[in-house]
């Protein structure tokens, strides 16, 4: 912080000293050098991307055509997701699809209409899904068994398919967006969090079976983020709020940079924001401090 002020200072007061305005220069020429690597290391590549037609999907969609990707949007709604797409922009490296990938008829018809077009698809990014806010005394099961068929047989059903044609063109990645709902258990939230638990696991356990393949595996687990995600839920008949209410979500744009950055990292896994780590290593080590705290905020 005294530095940041030190360097307003320079610049709204007397001038800035040559040394601070050396290293903001060499700052900047950095970031700017990292994007066009980022750029250069992208361009061509063609990127699906399932529920992006809006929050998380659409700002992952929107960095990878705004770094130089072709990328192909799909939603269920078509109309969502052209009005995403002209959001995205980019209109000559983009397509929009209606795709319901509880349906592997559907994610089979817009792989092959993506490499009619595109000729390839180097990264699968499975985005889609919703919650359900219940207890699991009371949920329904009709509910959890279609939140299941979309958060994780549909991903599942989509590798599957996306898999034999990176294979065929010697590699690719595929990111799951899970949740840290996935490393700790959600009270009145525990059939999302199963669904992302699974995510967790497969999305972990194909990246070693597909090394050798030369296909990547990236598990992306946000924390709170502002988007549409919590007026979309499913809502049972006994819900509860267990999110501390001082804890402000983070942006949707901010999980798709970590998400480019795991990408370009090739990392296992990224959880974002990185604060979140420590609640996760807290409830692997002292489950009991954590389900103690989300029992007195569910009163």
């Amino acid at each position: 912080m005294r530095f940041e002020q030190t360097l307003v200072w320079d610049e709204i007061g007397s001038g800035e000293r040559p040394l601070l305005r050396e290293f903001r220069d060499s700052r900047l020429t950095s970031i700017d050098q990292e994007d066009k690597s980022t750029i250069m290391e992208l361009a061509g590549k063609v990127v699906v991307v399932t529920g992006a037609s809006m929050g998380i999907g659409e700002a992952i969609s929107q960095i990878f055509a705004d770094h130089g990707a072709s990328v192909v949007m799909l939603s269920r709604d078509l109309a969502r997701i052209e009005a995403a797409r002209a959001r995205v922009g980019a209109n000559e490296r983009t397509l929009a699809m209606a795709c319901d990938i509880r349906y592997r008829e559907e994610v089979d018809r817009v792989i092959g209409l993506t490499l009619h077009h595109f000729q390839r698809i180097d990264v699968w990014v499975n985005n889609a899904g919703h919650g359900l806010r219940d207890s699991v005394a009371s949920m329904d099961m009709a509910a959890c068994r279609e939140m299941f068929d979309t958060n994780f047989f549909g991903a599942v059903s989509a590798m599957q398919a996306v898999v034999p044609v990176m294979r065929q063109q010697g590699g690719g990645a595929i990111i799951n967006i899970s949740s840290v709902a996935g490393h700790i258990p959600m009270p009145f939230h525990a059939a999302y969090s199963a669904t992302k638990f699974a995510l967790n696991a497969i999305g972990k356990a194909a990246r070693v079976e597909l090394k050798r393949d030369g296909i990547h595996v990236l598990t992306v687990c946000p924390g709170y983020v502002e988007t549409q995600f919590g007026k979309n839920v499913v809502r049972g008949s006994e819900q509860k709020n267990v999110r501390p209410s001082s804890v402000r979500g983070i942006t949707a744009e901010r999980v798709a940079r970590a998400t480019l950055q795991g990408y370009l990292k090739e990392k296992r896994e990224v959880v974002v924001p990185w604060t979140m780590y420590l609640p996760v290593k807290i409830y692997q080590h002292f489950p009991a401090l954590v389900e103690a705290a989300m029992e007195r905020m569910a009163k």
